[in-house]
Formats: structure tokens, C-alpha cells, sequence
């Protein structure tokens, strides 16, 4: 990430929490956070701080475009630019699939697809601009999950929504591969956030793979950093499964 502006949507815990750290390890120059929970985004936040880099902390739900433009604004404002994009941010409600309200669909919708949807606009509206003023080629990583491409019985609504995900992906980087912006996706299996630690289903998905093991969010976070980092220069529209060989592509 060495030279990059890296701005994590749904960075204050889990996965994108994780990604900061790397980030900034890496050689990040600026880091910027976007998440319902503004006290947990600042803490994500002190590594950054720790290495005396521009770094900015805004607090949104990103289910309205208006709430997701105005968070990127704001973080631009902040730190300067964003050259890579991560889209961390999803709920995973789990239920069985007879007894899913339209509530809990909705809900899902607005922050796994239209939350996605809206960061990725602002985004490639950004870089667009930056490419044909810098000649920098902007990243997006949009996290799937293994779900939408296996059955995974009581999270049906979660499942579509990481399908959908998976569709914008490709989508995005087939319309703007000609400005040089380079957007992919990955998608884990059973990850040892404290969230999947504390509902409980961690073990039963952990067996499923056949490591046997859930993966660490740092795991995962390498495969976030290397698609959405300089030595990506050539992959685009792709979805990476890491999964512990939970599924094969």
C-alpha cells in the first residue's frame, strides 16, 4: 500500500478494523474510516494516528446516497484524496428463510448493496477525476462473502445481498476499466471476528472447512490489501475466494 490513500468503509471493527493496521504497515500515506459506530472508528484509527499519518474519522450510514456522498466528501476533505477503496461495511442477520420480515430485508439491502452501491459511486467519481489529473489508477475491493455462491440455509437474505455485491463488482469494472480503475472482490469463509466469536455459529462453519479452522481477519485482510494495492495492476472484476478450502471456485 506503499504511496496510497486508503479509505476503509466499515472500518471500526472486524475485518476493517484489521485492515487499518496492515494499511499503515504497509506504507499508507492517509487513512480514512466510514462506519455507523463513530467511537469505534477513531479507535480503528490509532495506528494511524500512531505514525503521525493524515487520517480522518467520519461517522454515516451509508444506506442514503446522500449519507454515503457526504461521508466521502467529508473524508477527502480530510486526508486529500483516496486512491483505494475498501467496502467493508454489511450486516449478517441470520434467520431461518420462512421467517425473514421485510424489515430485516430491507435493512440487509440498505447497508450490504445500496451502502456498497453508493461508496463505489462516490468513489469512481473521485477517481476519475484523479486519473485524468494524476494519471493514478484508483482501487475498489468490495468484500463478498462464500455465501453467495454456496446454500448456506438460515442467512438467505444475507446470501443475496453478497451475490448482489458480487454482480456490482463485475458491473463497475467492466464501465470504468477504460479510466484505469481497477475493482475486485473478495470473499471469505468463516472469519474469527469478535462479532462470529460471540453469536455463536463460529465452530459449526469452522468444521465445514477443510483446514478446519475459521481464518484470522489478518488473513483475510492480505488478500484485501494485495487486490486493492500497486502490485494489482492487471486483475479487475474478479471475486477472490478465500475460504480454506470451505468452497473451490
Amino acid at each position: 500500500m506503499k504511496g496510497l490513500s486508503v479509505l476503509v468503509v466499515g472500518g471500526g471493527a472486524g475485518l476493517g478494523a484489521e485492515i487499518v493496521p496492515m494499511a499503515v504497515a504497509e506504507g499508507a500515506t492517509a487513512i480514512g474510516i466510514v462506519d455507523r459506530d463513530g467511537d469505534a472508528a477513531k479507535r480503528a484509527l490509532e495506528p494511524a494516528v500512531s505514525a503521525g499519518l493524515p487520517c480522518h474519522a467520519a461517522t454515516a450510514d451509508i444506506g442514503t446516497k446522500d449519507a454515503a456522498s457526504a461521508a466521502f466528501d467529508e473524508v477527502v476533505r480530510a486526508i486529500g484524496r483516496v486512491d483505494t477503496l475498501v467496502n467493508c461495511a454489511a450486516i449478517y442477520p441470520r434467520r431461518p428463510i420462512l421467517e425473514i420480515s421485510d424489515e430485516e430485508w430491507d435493512a440487509s439491502n440498505a447497508i450490504n448493496v445500496k451502502g456498497t452501491y453508493h461508496m463505489m459511486v462516490a468513489a469512481v467519481r473521485h477517481m476519475r477525476e484523479q486519473a485524468a489529473r494524476d494519471h493514478v489508477r484508483g482501487r475498489i475491493v468490495n468484500i463478498t462473502s462464500v455465501d453467495a455462491f454456496k446454500a448456506h440455509p438460515g442467512n438467505a437474505h444475507y446470501a443475496a445481498t453478497k451475490a448482489a455485491v458480487a454482480s456490482l463488482t463485475r458491473s463497475f469494472a467492466d464501465e470504468v476499466a477504460p479510466d484505469g480503475i481497477l475493482i475486485n472482490s473478495v470473499a471469505p469463509a468463516a472469519m474469527a471476528t469478535e462479532k462470529a466469536k460471540q453469536a455463536g455459529f463460529l465452530p459449526e462453519l469452522a468444521a465445514a472447512s477443510r483446514l478446519g479452522r475459521a481464518a484470522t481477519p489478518g488473513e483475510i485482510a492480505e488478500w484485501v490489501l494485495m487486490t486493492g494495492g500497486p502490485k494489482n495492476t492487471y486483475m479487475t472484476g474478479e471475486n477472490i475466494i478465500v475460504s480454506g478450502g470451505y468452497i473451490y471456485a
